[in-house]
Parts: structure tokens; C-alpha cells; sequence
């Protein structure tokens, strides 16, 4: 979005969880890979399935195997291991592996060597505002996905399901009467709401146990997500592929065998169906 993609490398984890020290039985941390698209298919850490290594880019600098040689590298060996991470050549440590700090920071930091300069995501006199979106969206939606999705008890989940779906309904409700969260600007908000939304019916609904609604049966929210996804540099980075394969190859707790939900088939071509929000919010 912010032309920055000749500037600032980029590097992509194969979607499956592995173990990061596969020749020490005494530590057992899996965690995020990185593979080459020539590299042969994996399986999942409990050796099940074949899991083919396309859309994966190494690290060219380091040569890390693993996320977690990165953490070592610059010194962190206590953290778990996280993505993102926005990483320093030049001093090989970790600027940050908090997304939306990282968001913030490719927003304004880089603005001089950016194609995209004009472009603002996190404008100042809508800051606060952002914030205030962000203080339910993270914690009721993008999160609240997980804490359905892990939750140990039925009440733990039926707490997180039914503040999750409140908060679904809210974003519905706004979206009914503005083209964006924050009205006609279209922000960081958004893209964070769309994370999760984008996920939720190839992924969610099945394996989060999210099933009181598809984002596709939101008039709404099903049109945000495909105004998002239609645009070309969020679609280009969109890969439903390598969001089902994460999930359902990386927790074998949930998931022990690795096998991976057809579902719609036509979720994709459904997502290029026109979004008409811009017809709706003249």
C-alpha cells in the first residue's frame, strides 16, 4: 500500500508449525519455519500430512531456519517466537514483533522512501479515534477468535463467543451507515478488522468453533471484506491457502491428524463478486 515492497525485504514462514530444535527431545518449542519454494513438501511436527512449501521466502540475510534463530540472534531467548517481526540488518536485531506498531512505523517512519508518501493509514487528527476502534476490535474480535478457538472450559468459550458476536454486530452496525470504521477514511482500522474477517469463514467458523454466523451472512461486513480484498496490493498478499494450512497443520491439541476442511470452493470467486460500497457511500 505504501509502495515500500522494493525497499523493504521480505521474508515468508511456511505455514506449518515445526520444532525448532528437531535434534533436542529435551526442548520441545514448534514454532514458525522458513523454506524455500523448491524445498520438498513437510508435515505437521506429528508427522502427518504433506504441506508443499510455495509462497514461502527465506530469510536471504541471516540464513535462520527457523523464526525463533532470529529472537536468538539478537539476544532474545525467553519470548515466544512471534510474527511479525520487523527486522534491522544493519545492527541484526528486532525493531518490533507488535503488528501494529510495525503498521505505524511503515506508515510514517519510511514516508521518504516510499512511493506512496501521501498515503496515511494513522492520521494525526484521527489518531484518538483510531485508538478507540482498536480498544474493541482487538480485544473482542482478533482476539476473541483465539479465546474462543482455546478456551478450556465451556463457560471461558461461551463468554468469548457471545462478546465476539456482540462486537461482529457493532462492526455491522457501523458499516451500515459508512463506507469504513472511521467513516470515509479508511485507516489501520479497517485492515485489522479485516484480518481477522478475511479468516473467519474458511477457518473460524470450523475450527474456532465461531459458528453462530458467517461473515458472509453480514450484508455488511461481507461487502468491507471483499472492498478490502478487491484491492490489489491486499489481495496480493492474501493467501487463504496458507491461512488454512497454519491452522490446521500447526495444533495437533485441536487438530492431531493435520487434515485440512474442503470448504466452499467457491470462497475466492465469491470474494471478487463487486463490492458496491463505493456506490452505497458517495
Amino acid at each position: 500500500l505504501k509502495g515500500l515492497d522494493e525497499v523493504i525485504g521480505l521474508s515468508i514462514v511456511h505455514p506449518t508449525w515445526a520444532k525448532s530444535r528437531p535434534d533436542d527431545p529435551e526442548d520441545s518449542h514448534a514454532g514458525w519455519r522458513f523454506r524455500d519454494p523448491k524445498d520438498p513438501p513437510v508435515q505437521s511436527r506429528e508427522g502427518h500430512g504433506s504441506f508443499d512449501c510455495d509462497g514461502c521466502i527465506p530469510d536471504p540475510h541471516n540464513g535462520a531456519k527457523f523464526i525463533r534463530d532470529l529472537y536468538e540472534l539478537a539476544g532474545d531467548t525467553d519470548g515466544k517466537y512471534t510474527v511479525p517481526v520487523l527486522w534491522d540488518l544493519k545492527t541484526k536485531t528486532i525493531v518490533s514483533n507488535e503488528s501494529i506498531e510495525i503498521f505505524k512505523m511503515i506508515n510514517k517512519e519510511f514516508n521518504s522512501i516510499a512511493k506512496n508518501p501521501d498515503l496515511d493509514l494513522y492520521p494525526d487528527d484521527l489518531a484518538k479515534d483510531i485508538d478507540g476502534v482498536l480498544e474493541w476490535v482487538y480485544p473482542y474480535i482478533n482476539n476473541g477468535v483465539y479465546r474462543c478457538g482455546f478456551a478450556q472450559t465451556q463457560e471461558a468459550y461461551e463468554t468469548a463467543f457471545d462478546s465476539l458476536f456482540e462486537h461482529l454486530d457493532k462492526a455491522e452496525d457501523i458499516l451500515s451507515k459508512q463506507r469504513y470504521l472511521l467513516g470515509d477514511k479508511f485507516t489501520i482500522a479497517d485492515i485489522r478488522l479485516y484480518m481477522t474477517l478475511i479468516r473467519f469463514d474458511p477457518v473460524y467458523v470450523v475450527y474456532f468453533k465461531t459458528n453462530c454466523k458467517r461473515i458472509d451472512e453480514y450484508p455488511n461486513l461481507w461487502a468491507f471484506v471483499r472492498e478490502l480484498y478487491q484491492m490489489p496490493d491486499i489481495r496480493a498478499v492474501t493467501n487463504i491457502k496458507h491461512i488454512k494450512t497454519h491452522y490446521f497443520t500447526s495444533h495437533p491439541n485441536l487438530n492431531k491428524f493435520a487434515i485440512i476442511p474442503k470448504g466452499n470452493p467457491d470462497y475466492l470467486k465469491n470474494l471478487e463478486v463487486p463490492h458496491g460500497r463505493d456506490k452505497q457511500f458517495k
